[in-house]
C-alpha cells in the first residue's frame, strides 16, 4: 500500500507541475484555457468558478494529465474569442506555452534536489573495499580501506566528495562519455594522501549493470562479518552463524567483506562443474574456530561462481550529508543539468546501438523505487522525485510527435519557412509518434517485468 501511495503521489506532483507550467504561461500569453485535468477518463471531481473560467478536473485514470486550450483546429470559436485561441497567438508565445511544461519539471527538479540537500541524508562514506581483480579500480591502484576525498576531470580543479553516493554518481557520469576520473585518496584515518586516475574507458559497457559495476570495482568497505544465514544453504550446513567474523579462507587473510565475497565467487573448480571446499578461520564470541565450507556452484550471467547463501558484510560507515541554502540551490541546478545531459546521452547511445534498451524503465519500476525511497526517508524520496522529474522533462523535449518536443519542431519549421506544417503532415507524424511511444512503453514495461521478477 505504501508503494502505491508513493507512486500516486509521485505522479500527482509531476503531472500537476508539468501541466501548471503550460497553464500559467498560456494564461500569461492571453490564451483561454478551457480545462486543466489531472488524469484521464471519467471525471470524479470538478471545479469551475464561472461558465467562462477554466474547469479543473480530477479523472479516474491518474496516469497523466492535460491542459485544453481554446483552439480553432479543435472546433468552432466565437469571433469575439478568436484572439484568445492558441492557434492565433504569435509563434514565440506558442513556443513558450509548449516549452513551459518540460521546463517546469526541470525547475522542480532543481528545487527537489536542493531540498534533499537541505534536509540532509545519511549516506555511506566513500570508504572502499577490496576491488575485484583486474577491475578498473584495481588497475588504478585502489585498495581496501582507501577513503576517496575528492575528484577531478583534469587533475587540476578538484571537487570534494561527501559520500560514496557522490563518488559513484561522478564516476558513472564520466563513464557514459569514456572520460577518466582523477581521485584524491587517503587511508581510512585521513593520512597518506595520493592521487590516482580511474580509466573508466576500460569499462566499455553498453549499460550500467552488475557486470559493468564489477568491472569498475568500486565496492563499499565493510567488515567481513556474516549477517542473515539462509536455512539449508551451504553456510548453515557448514555451521556458520550470523555474527561470525571471517579471518581467513584457506590461510589467505580476509581483509574485508568485498575480499571475502571475491574468494567465495572464485571457490569453484577450474572446469566450472562444481564447488571447491575450503577451510575458514572464524571468530565467534571471542573464540577462533575452523570450519569446512563448500559453496554452491551457480550460474551468474554465463559464468559459474560460488555462493554460500548468507549475507556477507557488516553495515558500512555512514556520514550525514547536508548543504546550506544557496549551496543546495547551486548543487541542485548542477545536478539537474548533469542528469539531464546524461539522460540525453543515454537516449542517443540507445538510438545508435551503443547502450542497451534495458535502460528504459516504466511505471512498475517507478512505483517500486517510489515505495523504496519513501520508506528510506524524506530526503531519499525528494531525490527520487527529482530524478523522475528530470526524466519527464527531458523525455517531453525529445523531438517526437505527440510530445512537447515534437510540437517545438513544428514551430521551428514554421519559423524557418514562414508557414506552418500542413494538417496532412501533422496527422501522419502524429500517427508515427504514437506508434513509437507505444513501442517504447511496451519495451519499458517488459524491462520492468524482467527487472522486478528476476527473469532472464
Amino acid at each position: 500500500m505504501s508503494t502505491l501511495l508513493a507512486f500516486l503521489l509521485t505522479l500527482a506532483v509531476l503531472v500537476v507541475v508539468h501541466e501548471y507550467g503550460h497553464y500559467r504561461v498560456a494564461r500569461a500569453c492571453g490564451v483561454k484555457v478551457l480545462r486543466f485535468s489531472v488524469g484521464f477518463g471519467k471525471v470524479i471531481w470538478r471545479r469551475q468558478s464561472s461558465p467562462d473560467a477554466t474547469e479543473f478536473t480530477l479523472c479516474a485514470l491518474p496516469l497523466g494529465g492535460y491542459v485544453r486550450m481554446l483552439d480553432e483546429r479543435e472546433g468552432p470559436v466565437e469571433p469575439a474569442l478568436r484572439s484568445q485561441a492558441f492557434n492565433n497567438r504569435p509563434l514565440r508565445q506558442r513556443v513558450a506555452v509548449v516549452a513551459a511544461g518540460p521546463l517546469a519539471n526541470l525547475a522542480l527538479a532543481v528545487l527537489l534536489f536542493a531540498a534533499a540537500m537541505w534536509v540532509g541524508t545519511s549516506e555511506p562514506k566513500a570508504l572502499l573495499g577490496t576491488p575485484a581483480a583486474e577491475s578498473v579500480a584495481a588497475r588504478a591502484g585502489l585498495r581496501a580501506g582507501d577513503w576517496v576525498r575528492a575528484s577531478s576531470t583534469d587533475g587540476q580543479q578538484w571537487r570534494d566528495l561527501a559520500s560514496y553516493t557522490e563518488l559513484m554518481s561522478t564516476v558513472l557520469e564520466a563513464s557514459s562519455t569514456g572520460e577518466a576520473v582523477h581521485l584524491d585518496v587517503s587511508d581510512a584515518s585521513g593520512h597518506g594522501r595520493r592521487s590516482l586516475v580511474l580509466d573508466t574507458a576500460r569499462l566499455n559497457a553498453a549499460s550500467v549493470d552488475s557486470a559493468s559495476l564489477r568491472k569498475l570495482g568500486l565496492t563499499l568497505y565493510s567488515e567481513a562479518v556474516l549477517g542473515m544465514v539462509s536455512e539449508g544453504g551451504p553456510a548453515e550446513l557448514a555451521g556458520l552463524q550470523a555474527g561470525d567474523r571471517v579471518l581467513a579462507v584457506d590461510a589467505v587473510a580476509v581483509v574485508d567483506a568485498a575480499g571475502l565475497r571475491e574468494l567465495i565467487r572464485q571457490s569453484v573448480r577450474v572446469d566450472g562443474l562444481g564447488p571447491v571446499k575450503s577451510v575458514w578461520l572464524i571468530e565467534r564470541g571471542g573464540r577462533r574456530l575452523e570450519l569446512e565450507v563448500s559453496p554452491r556452484a551457480v550460474n551468474d550471467g554465463g559464468q559459474t561462481i560460488g555462493r554460500i547463501e548468507a549475507m556477507v558484510g557488516a553495515a558500512p560507515v555512514m556520514v550525514k550529508v547536508s548543504r546550506g541554502f544557496f549551496e543546495g540551490l547551486a548543487l541542485g541546478a548542477q545536478r539537474t543539468w548533469s542528469v539531464s545531459w546524461m539522460t540525453l546521452k543515454v537516449f542517443g547511445r540507445m538510438l545508435i546501438g551503443e547502450a542497451s534498451l534495458k535502460n528504459l524503465s516504466g511505471p512498475l519500476t517507478i512505483a517500486d523505487y517510489a515505495g523504496q525511497s519513501a520508506r528510506s526517508g524524506v530526503s531519499q524520496y525528494l531525490g527520487f522525485l527529482a530524478l523522475v522529474s528530470v526524466s519527464l522533462g527531458v523525455l517531453n523535449l525529445l523531438p517526437l510527435p505527440m510530445l512537447d518536443g515534437g510540437h517545438l519542431m513544428y514551430y521551428l519549421f514554421e519559423g524557418l519557412s514562414g508557414r506552418p506544417v500542413s494538417e496532412w503532415w501533422q496527422t501522419q507524424l502524429q500517427r508515427a509518434g504514437a506508434l513509437i511511444l507505444m513501442l517504447m512503453m511496451a519495451l519499458a514495461l517488459s524491462n520492468d517485468v524482467v527487472r522486478l521478477t528476476g527473469l532472464h
